[in-house]
């Protein structure tokens, strides 16, 4: 044709790919009809929707090479059948006039979908030219989590839902998946540190907040098992079992959903705050990158990253993308030597020892990011056979975790001089394999989509402790020991089917499933001489003599016989789900029951939605559901013993704290009952705008109430609590606590997403975003305390004023999020500002209560292309080196900084981290 080819030359030599032209008249395009396209390679999915709607497609054939479609099926406009078939290619809708849709494939482009603002007509057969800066218009990505059968943009969703990029992820400069989503999601809290041991390894965030444990976590759409480090004796999330995303490499990851909705209804447990969905990378290419960086203080905290992906042809039916990532991150440490004031050593013959002169003072070393280092590595592979697409998808880490306890002193009783003269610093290393693997099929049969998957997945973290010493066994104790292991897994089989039907004038999709969950929760002991209890007695001639240290490996003691345990539990569920379009107007719900055969027992929760679009650039939203989270096995019977500091009668004191199992007869003699499900009703309410054809604005209220919620109990300490340990067969030395379904919260907030995109003409392209969350959570509602733990006075309190600001006031109440991002020819910039609002660590004494206040943290990246195919990017996270406010100097009024150690300064907390700004480099090579 001869405007074909005027067309093709006017776009020669320029950044764009070879154009396809799709005519689409009006009416077709806003017309729904019945469309039945399986998953398959583009080409075949374009000629199908052209003979499905009678639409004509024009395209070059060696442009959709190697692209796939996913299936679309069900009632829909053939615009939005396009949308769909499109969305996670890199095509794009380049020009728009007198009634021509021209796509591009552009690769550089971020994945999403360039949503059509202007009215389409027939098209001529003579194509109308432009230059490539009329082509694009804004992004507007479709998601697939929150509703089944029809894809759906951002705002079309009748539920929010943010949506991240792999460039929105890589741009943040941050290791891992958890950190960008802090940086990127306004509603997401991860704090620095939620505590000790195993806190200070897993990634521990949550939505809302909410414990992560209360957000469920898919890959490709399917359950993501959990790690089996609890978050024990930790400050936020205590008791919190999640999945953990840092062991799924950002190399690997398309782009991540993230649902912020109840939707226990839809997809089963641990769905109360919402959901957050990965999708992995399944386009063509490769890439390779390399990113090194460190804190500005100090010079420490070394990081390297090491990533990874190829995406290839796997023969004439599949694909198949492979991916990995290594991870090297060093120690910082922001600790403050102690006074010299402070006595180290004992005294001899009444005076100094002469090494209090010389010591270093510099006595703590793990106030900060702690030692880790892994390797990730994965796959995501399809094939067609036939009518059918096979699927299958997995991942494989292996994690070194170094956790530095705190200095023993060499007056410390535990510091056997024969042993340990200049005292010592226990070290926790956990090691962990983690893999999941899955596989299934999925197609169409009568109309019927449906999609059959298994997925196994296993986390198993061994312990170690050097440095450390039974002190119980006197010189002769070993110093290394053996603590223990942990297991965990999770096999879970599903059905999924759906259909979209015509029904009443509207479009009707119907969907239904069935899902079976295997878990598996294993604590396995430790070796003997971790946890025996010795009879040494400290000699005569040295300081605390007559005196009999601590049993059991100190920082660490290991996993007793007693402790160890090997639980497991079956779930069988079933769901429908329903959605009904017509006009403007679209209504869902769903139901879903779920039977677990322990103290779960069963249950049926429900959830309805709907939007309403009031103008063409305006609609409302708003959803209500009831959810569920089943007790983790983790918490029904981890049991382990830590060292920790904690506050008593307002002194801070390293105390040895022991978490029972909830069905022991220790925890039970202290009032321990078995654990019962968490149950939430969700609201919210919301409203969508797009007033501007590149303007999006999202603001929606909500409010979550959860009764029954499990916490940890108070560290339960004194000599009534060790008169019933030692009954038991415990040591006298230990505190105690227990899991419990404890309090009832409510947690009302906002939040507001709005993002604009401006075309600069010569000088780029401009966006512009905005974020901003408010939360806060309230206890409504406090169990009475057991009759036993009653019986022991009125000092002891099941959940104390500590515990209860850790849920209600330790969170930042307010966060915004600005962004500006502006790419000019090989030249891109991302700044970013976040504002951490104000928070409080409340104590038992009021009088030490410790508030914080707001913060602005500044990061920027600078990226060019230097060649098509590298790019360089420099960057920095907390540009302007903004620490949080200190806690201020010790005072009788004020324990939280610890004279002996230099520690407490900065609240460990912090969402934004205490150990300054670092900045990075990278370098990445596509392929």
């Amino acid at each position: 044709m001869a405007g074909g080819s005027k067309f093709n030359s006017l776009y020669r030599g320029a950044l764009f790919a070879t154009v396809a032209m799709v005519a689409l008249p009006a009416a077709a395009a806003e017309a729904s009809k019945d469309f039945n396209i399986a998953a398959q390679p583009m080409q075949g999915a374009l000629n199908a929707l052209s003979q499905q709607s009678g639409v004509r497609l024009l395209y070059p054939y060696d442009q959709v090479s190697g692209l796939r479609s996913p299936a679309v099926n069900g009632r829909m406009p053939t615009r939005q059948a396009l949308e769909a078939i499109i969305g996670r290619s890199p095509l794009r809708v380049a020009i728009m006039k007198d009634g021509l849709i021209a796509l591009t494939a552009d690769t550089a482009a971020p994945t999403g979908l360039i949503k059509a603002s202007a009215p389409m007509g027939y098209v001529a057969q003579e194509a109308v030219a432009a230059t490539p800066r009329e082509a694009p218009e804004e992004v507007t990505e479709v998601v697939v989590t929150g509703t089944r059968g029809v894809a759906r943009t951002v705002t079309e969703s009748p539920t929010p839902i943010d949506v991240l990029s792999a460039a929105d992820l890589e741009r943040t400069g941050k290791a891992g998946a958890f950190q960008a989503l802090q940086t990127l999601v306004p509603s997401f809290n991860l704090p620095a540190r939620a505590g000790g041991v195993s806190a200070t390894v897993i990634a521990t965030g949550g939505l809302r907040g909410l414990n992560p444990d209360q957000t469920l976590v898919l890959v490709n759409g399917k359950r993501r098992h959990k790690t089996s480090l609890i978050n024990s004796v930790s400050s936020l999330y205590n008791g919190s079992v999640p999945a953990d995303l840092d062991l799924i490499p950002t190399s690997a990851i398309g782009r991540i959903e993230v649902l912020r909705d109840g939707a226990a209804a839809q997809y089963g447990s641990d769905a109360i705050a919402g959901v957050i969905n990965i999708m992995l990378k399944d386009t063509p290419g490769g890439s390779l990158t390399v990113t090194r960086g460190q804190n500005f203080d100090r010079n420490d905290g070394d990081f390297t990253l090491v990533q990874g992906n190829y995406g290839t042809k796997l023969g004439e039916n599949g694909f198949l993308n492979l991916f990995f990532a290594t991870k090297d991150q060093a120690l910082s440490n922001r600790a403050e030597p102690i006074a010299s004031s402070i006595r180290l050593y004992p005294l001899v013959g009444g005076a100094l020892d002469p090494r209090e002169a010389t010591v270093d003072r510099m006595v703590t070393r793990n106030s900060g990011v702690l030692p880790q280092n892994g390797v990730n590595l994965g796959y995501n592979a399809r094939y067609d056979v036939g009518e059918v697409e096979l699927y299958s998808f997995g991942t494989f880490s292996h994690r070194v975790s170094d956790l530095p306890f705190t200095f023993r002193a060499p007056t410390n009783v535990n510091s056997l001089p024969q042993v340990y003269p200049d005292g010592f610093r226990p070290n926790l290393v956990i090691k962990e394999q983690d893999f999941e693997l899955a596989f299934g099929a999925r197609g169409v049969i009568q109309g019927w989509d449906w999609d059959v998957s298994s997925t196994f997945g296993k986390n198993l973290a061994k312990e170690n402790v050097s440095e450390s010493i039974n002190a119980s066994l006197g010189p002769a104790s070993p110093t290394t020991f053996y603590v223990g292991k942990l297991v965990s897994s999770e096999w879970v089989n599903s059905l999924d089917v759906t259909r979209g039907f015509q029904a009443g004038g509207g479009d009707l999709q119907l969907s239904f499933g069935a899902q079976h969950r295997r878990e598996t929760y294993q604590v396995g002991a430790g070796e003997p001489l971790s946890y025996a209890a010795g009879t040494y007695v400290i000699p005569a001639g040295q300081p605390s003599a007559g005196s009999r240290p601590a049993t059991g490996a100190q920082a660490a003691p290991g996993f007793q016989p007693s402790d160890a345990s090997k639980t497991k539990r079956t779930n069988l569920a079933a769901y429908g789900e329903v959605g009904y379009t017509i006009d403007k107007l679209f209504l869902g719900a769903a139901v879903r029951y779920e039977d677990y055969d322990d103290a779960s027992g069963d249950t049926v929760v429900g959830k309805i939605n709907g939007r309403y679009e009031l103008t063409p650039w305006l609609a409302i939203r708003g959803a209500a559901s009831t959810g569920f989270r089943a007790p983790g096995l983790a918490q029904n019977s981890y049991a382990a013993s830590s060292s920790q500091f904690r506050q008593v009668n307002g002194v801070l004191d390293l105390l040895q704290i022991k978490t029972l199992p909830v069905g022991s007869r220790e925890a039970v003699a202290l009032g321990a009952e078995p654990l019962t499900p968490e149950k939430s009703k969700n609201y919210s309410v919301g409203v969508t705008l797009e007033p501007l054809p590149r303007l999006s604005i999202t603001l929606d209220a909500y409010q979550i109430e959860v009764d029954g919620r499990i916490a940890i109990t108070s560290t339960l300490t004194g000599t009534a609590v060790s008169n019933i340990l030692v009954a038991n067969g415990l040591p006298s030395s230990l505190s105690a606590q227990y899991y419990t379904n404890a309090i009832d919260t409510r947690t009302r907030g906002v939040d507001l997403v709005t993002a604009y995109r401006h075309e600069l003409g010569d000088y780029g392209t401009l966006r512009l975003t905005l974020g901003y969350n408010h939360n806060e959570t309230k206890i409504t509602g406090i169990i009475a305390n057991p009759p036993e733990l009653a019986a022991l006075g009125a000092n002891y309190v099941l959940f104390d004023r500590l515990s209860q600001g850790y849920l209600t006031k330790a969170f930042p109440k307010d966060k915004v999020s600005l962004g500006v991002n502006w790419a000019w020819d090989k030249l891109n910039v991302n700044l970013r500002g976040t504002r951490f609002g104000s928070y409080t660590v409340q104590q038992n004494i009021p009088a030490n209560d410790r508030s914080y206040g707001a913060k602005w943290i500044t990061d920027l990246e600078i990226g060019y292309r230097i060649l098509p195919t590298v790019n360089v990017a420099i960057g920095a996270n907390n540009l302007l080196n903004v620490y949080p406010s200190r806690s201020g100097p010790s005072t009788a009024a004020n324990a939280s900084y610890n004279v002996n150690t230099g520690t407490g300064q900065y609240p460990g907390i912090s969402p934004f981290g205490f150990t300054g700004g670092s900045y990075y480099a990278r370098l990445q090579w596509d392929f």
